[in-house]
């Protein structure tokens, strides 16, 4: 297989699951024990795969959102996901679109799930977020920026309904029920429920960034104890990202990530070494490790150096971008204060072309190689 080579995108539509509504059980706020979590861990596969948005949206809105959410691309989108070895993919909600429509959002969640399972995908789900613009607002999103990485994301929940009192009884209502409707559903991995926390746009002010900061410390905790009572099957996370993750060092964010969550996941687009050095600071924990995000190849994250280490340390992991699209996550970060509108030779995230063509054959064969798949395309 080469740079051109395609791997062809089928377009049908798999047929959704049907909707059903799934009571409370009573809420159980206990955080999984290190032994179910290893148990829990020990009965998958080893975790591959990608953080997961179609070519064709420009964020977790306009990939869910009724007139752009487009299951057909999906299907051929994660038919490709599952000839390159994939059998997980990180995907990102939105509250807004729960508040929206709820029945119509449900339904879209659950033939999600069904044209995952048809092809061996097991979505780790993210609620929250806490990167790029803190304005998010329902309706048709704005095209790209050119040459701008990520130009269109949006946070949840956003900036203006954050502090607010009320709304917290709608981000009870988002959480326990898109958990509800899967917490007895094994083709569901997990729930990841805040990306990032700490991380606040750059528009915020300095001082309105400390003042998010802190309301999401005193807020997530509260999240982890709604998502406890769905009582789901599947574990909670959130993962680390920044700092130091060594005892008697931790900010007052990643101890409330850490000390909450079921099994561990973190960031990492640091070289070989830097990846080994910050999965080193957890192991002590004693809990199943997923890398949820990692690749960005200028900086040394590529997937040739970092995926033989996970496989040997067995340690989930989730490169950002599957199919390069309106994110534009091939450009780099900085693209946001240099934005340069030709696609750069190096790219910085993703693996494929939007018509399935890899990026780079070596990428593929060694994810292939290394999750068993290899001659299975």
């Amino acid at each position: 297989m080469d740079r051109r080579t395609a791997l062809k995108l089928p377009l049908f539509l798999a047929a959704g699951a049907a909707l059903t509504h799934i009571p409370l059980a009573s809420a159980d706020s206990a955080r999984w024990t290190a032994d179910r979590a290893n148990a829990w861990y020990k009965a998958q596969d080893w975790l591959v795969g990608a953080n997961y948005i179609p070519a064709n949206a420009i964020n977790q809105i306009e990939m869910w959102q009724s007139g752009t959410y487009d299951p057909r691309r999906i299907d051929g989108e994660l038919r490709v996901a599952q000839q390159i070895g994939f059998n997980t993919m990180r995907v990102f909600l939105h509250d807004q679109l729960w508040v929206q429509d709820r029945p119509g959002f449900a339904r879209k969640l659950a033939q999600f799930v069904s044209i995952a399972a048809s092809h061996g995908i097991k979505p780790l789900f993210v609620l929250f977020d806490s990167c790029w613009d803190p304005h998010p607002k329902l309706g048709p999103q704005h095209a790209p920026v050119p040459g701008v990485h990520n130009s269109g994301w949006v946070q949840s929940p956003g900036a203006a309904l954050l502090g607010d009192q009320q709304y917290r009884k709608v981000l009870l209502d988002y959480v326990t029920g898109v958990i509800g409707l899967f917490r007895n559903d094994t083709r569901v991995l997990g729930w990841d429920l805040w990306n990032e926390p700490d991380n606040p746009a750059k528009v915020y002010r300095k001082s309105e960034r400390s003042d998010k900061v802190a309301l999401v410390t005193a807020l997530l905790p509260q999240v982890f104890q709604w998502a406890r009572a769905a009582n789901p099957v599947q574990p909670l996370t959130s993962g680390v990202w920044q700092g130091s993750w060594a005892p008697g060092k931790l900010s007052d964010m990643a101890r409330v990530q850490l000390d909450n969550s079921d099994v561990i996941s973190f960031h990492s687009y640091g070289k070989p070494a830097d990846f080994e050095d910050r999965v080193n600071e957890l192991v002590p924990l004693g809990r199943p490790l997923l890398c949820t995000e990692y690749l960005a190849r200028p900086e040394g994250s590529t997937i040739e150096a970092i995926l033989p280490i996970a496989k040997r340390r067995n340690i989930g992991m989730y490169n950002w971008g599957l199919v390069a699209g309106k994110t534009q996550t091939y450009f780099p970060w900085d693209s946001w204060d240099h934005p340069d509108a030709a696609e750069p030779k190096l790219w910085f995230h993703d693996l494929l072309y939007p018509d399935g063509r890899a990026y780079r054959a070596s990428e593929i064969q060694t994810i292939q190689s290394l999750t068993g798949r290899v001659g299975q395309t």
